[in-house]
Formats: C-alpha cells, structure tokens, sequence
C-alpha cells in the first residue's frame, strides 16, 4: 500500500525539522556559546541524514533545513543592521545563505555513493565554506567551521593548514564519525575500518594539542609597547557614535587617561597609541575641529597615533574607512584603506536601482569605496624606528587573503573595529574569537581596539591576556613580539584551500557519475 500524500508531508516537514535542529545544534558551536562539541555533533548528525537521503531533492532540503538552523542561531545579531526593518533583513540573508547548504546537500549525497566518501565530504564542506566565503559581493564567511574549534583540540592545527584545513578536519571528523554510525550494525564485518575511524579521530585531537604547544616560529628579543584605547560611543544601534566628533573626543580623553597612567608607572609608556576603526566620524583631514582633537591626542602622547578614520572621497558621495598613521607634528605619514566592506552595512550593491525602490537605505550613507593595498602600514615611531604595522579592520578578519597579506608583510599585527552597532549582541564575541584564531593561524600577538568592546591583547597562541568590558571607555598598554617570520598557513592556506575545494568538486563529480552509472542514465538516484 502507498503511503498517503498527507502523511508523506508530514514525514517530509519532520525530516525538515529534525535537519533544521541539527543546524541549531551546530550553531552552538559559535560565540556566545562556544560548544565546538555540539558543532562536530551536528554536522555528523547532517552527514547521517544525507546518507539515507533517497533523491538529490531531498538531499537539497535537508541541507538548505541545516543552513537555516545553524545561520538563524549563529547570526542572530544581523537583526540590529538596520532600525525596523533588521529582523527582515536577517530573515532574508539567513534565507539565502541556507542555499549554499542545499548544494553541499546535493554533493555530499553523491559522494556517499562513493567506496570511501569521508575525505570527500569534508572536502565537499570546505567547498561550501569558500564558495560563500567569496560569492556574493565578497561573500560572507563569518560561520566557518573552523570558528567554533577555538579551544578545542583542533585548533593547534592552525598555523600548519589555516583556517580552510581546520574546517576540513573538523569535518573530517564529522565524516568519520557518521560513516561509523553508519557500519554499527555490521561491526563485525567493519571492525577493522571502525577502529582505523576511531584511531584517526584520537590521533587528529592528539596532533592539535601537540601543536598547540609547539615553537613553529622562533622567538623574538626586540618589542614594541602599544596603548590601546577604547574610547566608548555615546549613542546606541545605528546611531552608535553619537553626536558628530562626541567618538572621537572620548578617543581623546581615554588617550589622556592613558598617558597619565603612563607617567604614573600604572602602565607602560606606548611606542604608539592604538585607536580602533571609526574613531572619527568625520574626516579629521578636512574637519577642522577634528583635526585639532587628534592633533591634541598626539601631542598628549607625544608618540604617534594609528588612527581609524572616515575619510571622504575619492569621489563625490563617497568614503573610505581609512588607517591614518598620526605623528605627534601633526603629519599623516601612511595610511590603509579597508578593502572588505559590508554590503547594505557600509556600501549598497546596485545602488542606483536599489535606493529609489528601498528608501531605508538612505541610512548607510556615502557610498564606501575599498581599498586596492595589503593593510601594512609603514610606521614612524618617535625614536626614528620603523617598524611595519599589518591593520586588519573589522570584517576583514573574515577573508582569508586579506589576513595573510597583512602578517605576510608585517612585525606585529593589529585589529581596529567599531562594534557599536552591535552592542549587546553575539556579533561581538564571534568577532573576538575570529581573532584568536586568526592569531593562532599566524602565530602573532594581536592587540585589538574597538569603539564600544571588546579590545584586549590575545598571545601568539590565541590565549587572551586581557580583554575589556563592553560599553566603558578603557586603555591599556601591551607589550608585543616583533616578528617577521610566518607560518605555514599564512604561506600556503590559499594553497590549500584550492587543494580542498577541487577535491571537494571531483569528489562530488564521481559520485554523480557513480550514481548515474548505478542508478540509470538522466536519473541520478531520482528526482
């Protein structure tokens, strides 16, 4: 007898539901919660469900199910983008990134028909990772799996295969454990192949803590000392930095309390003043007023100051985000622009279309403009050294070639970021832990500075030496590392990354050529 068209749409909705929970479950693994094991356990829980899955349709569902679970819980904070019309905007992107999961649906079907499918599916996984991670306008790689590994075992396999390797071993391990899952009731005939899975699990987690503790770049003698200040912000949501110049007046007086604990022996004298991204609402090269509060900061310090500005230009109606590198005379002696921006947060794509028809839009301003040069930062200090200064603003902590080219050509690394809009959200601290792993990946101090939180000092093992509260203005001052050696991730991540994603696309090609072989030709297992 067949089974009744409503009672297929009920399994059908369950099946749904079930695959929609695994990814809230892996969503767990992200910031605030951090529970790397329950990210591991959903993506096993996917990997399952795809194995039974009878047609490339099903397969499809059950993956765009999974992305809309793990996105709706991990980006949550998107819903405070835009006053009013935010949660709309967080439903409508959680909507579409979930396809990117129905394409690694369909793929990780295929490959199951494969003898041997889990190297194939966590390569299939990374796939997914840098087709969002670039497309569209840029991408939006903020969930990567390797973002939930930050203190788990795995995460000493940073430095050796990057940020890409870390998400295909973390999905490796999803793999084994469900092709395992799988062979339980044929133990007896698998036994062998079970233990291997097992063996090769331990010995993954085993590896990251060896590594994690191991010298892969050798130590510095020569330091720099750098004042961080977290100025706070006097406004809240999209109007965040308050009244016009208010940020960068409270950038001013935090620079003071620093320095006066400077001079007290409270804390140490900076080689320069670190100010985060958007500490200056208005150009402080043109504004006059401005210019005479960081002027007034710089000579308070009397070292330079790496100052995050909005700048105008290069054309009309338009900005940058823009590092100014400040010395105590007055002159601006280097800059960076920020190349990876925020759509609909920093620029409109299509905006001569899309504002007549969403006036809302009007609120992201001038039309931002990347910036086209690595973030490195020719720096004069006060004594006449110079010391190259990798800048890594805000979001681009997400994109992999952004990060690399700055510690590639840098001594110590810095983070400027404005989360203002985002107080009180989990967009803060899946921020902070990007950044750890990022500086595990490089084996580089970084000292980050924000407008509003969370600023700090994170070691070259991503262990946090000090972060602050958010909402206060606080400073700080950090001794760092002076490196110029790199890691083999930052070397040869990109390099991996295109070795995972081809075999991703060739695992996935055989698969659907084996089941088109086994299945009919033009069928592929069913529609």
């Amino acid at each position: 007898m067949s089974e009744s068209p409503r009672k297929g749409r009920r399994v059908g909705l369950g099946a749904w539901l079930f695959a929609a929970g695994l990814g809230g479950l892996a969503g767990l693994g992200f910031e605030p919660t951090a529970w790397w094991p329950c990210h591991l356990m959903g993506l096993a829980g996917l990997f399952v469900r795809l194995r039974a899955a009878s047609t490339w349709r099903q397969a499809a569902g059950w993956g765009y199910a999974f992305g809309f679970g793990m996105n709706l819980v991990s980006l949550s904070w998107l819903s405070s983008l835009l006053p009013g019309a935010g949660p709309v905007i967080a439903v409508v992107l959680v909507a579409f990134m979930s396809t990117y999961f129905a394409l690694v649906g369909v793929a990780a079907r295929w490959v199951w028909r494969l003898p041997w499918p889990v190297v194939g599916l966590a390569s299939v996984w990374v796939a997914g990772e840098w087709l969002y991670s670039r497309f569209p306008f840029g991408g939006f790689g903020w969930t990567r799996t390797a973002y939930t590994m930050v203190d788990s075992p795995l995460d000493g396999w940073l430095p050796l295969v990057s940020v890409a390797g870390v998400s295909g071993l973390a999905a490796l391990v999803s793999a084994l454990a469900a092709w395992a899952w799988g062979r339980r009731r044929e133990l007896s005939e698998h036994r062998v192949a079970v233990i291997a899975a097992a063996t090769t699990i331990v010995a993954l987690g085993t590896g990251g803590l060896v590594l994690r503790g191991a010298d892969l770049v050798p130590e510095h003698s020569e330091e720099l000392t750098i004042g961080m200040v977290q100025g706070n912000v006097d406004g809240v949501g999209v109007g965040g930095m308050g009244r016009a110049r208010s940020v960068t007046n409270n950038h001013y007086s935090e620079t003071v309390t620093l320095m006066a604990k400077a001079r007290a022996g409270e804390a140490a004298g900076p080689d320069f003043v670190l100010w985060p991204e958007n500490s200056t609402d208005v150009d402080p090269i043109e504004d006059l007023q401005t210019r005479r509060l960081v002027q007034s900061a710089a000579e308070v310090a009397d070292v330079p100051i790496l100052v995050g500005a909005v700048t105008r230009g290069p054309g009309t109606d338009e900005r940058q985000t823009t590092a100014l590198w400040w010395m105590p005379d007055g002159r601006v002696t280097d800059s960076y622009h920020k190349r990876n921006l925020v759509p609909f947060g920093e620029y409109i794509p299509f905006r001569d279309r899309l504002l007549p028809l969403i006036p809302l839009l009007e609120l992201v301003g001038a039309q931002s403009i990347p910036g086209t040069s690595p973030g490195v930062v020719d720096a004069e200090l006060a004594d006449g050294r110079r010391v190259a200064v990798g800048d890594v603003i805000c979001f681009e902590l997400a994109y992999d070639d952004t990060v690399r080219e700055a510690v590639a050509g840098s001594q110590v690394l810095v983070v400027q970021s404005n989360n203002a809009t985002y107080r009180g959200t989990p967009q803060i601290d899946q921020q902070f832990a990007i950044t750890r792993v990022r500086a595990m990946e490089a084996r580089r101090e970084v000292v980050v500075a924000t407008t509003n939180s969370v600023s700090g000092h994170i070691d070259h093992r991503g262990r946090v030496l000090d972060r602050t509260q958010e909402m206060q203005a606080a400073s700080a001052s950090y001794t760092v590392s002076l490196r110029d050696t790199t890691t083999p991730a930052t070397r040869f991540g990109g390099v991996i990354e295109a070795v995972l994603t081809v075999l991703g696309a060739l695992s996935c090609g055989l698969g659907a050529l084996a089941a088109w072989r086994r299945d009919g030709a033009g069928t592929m297992g069913g529609p």
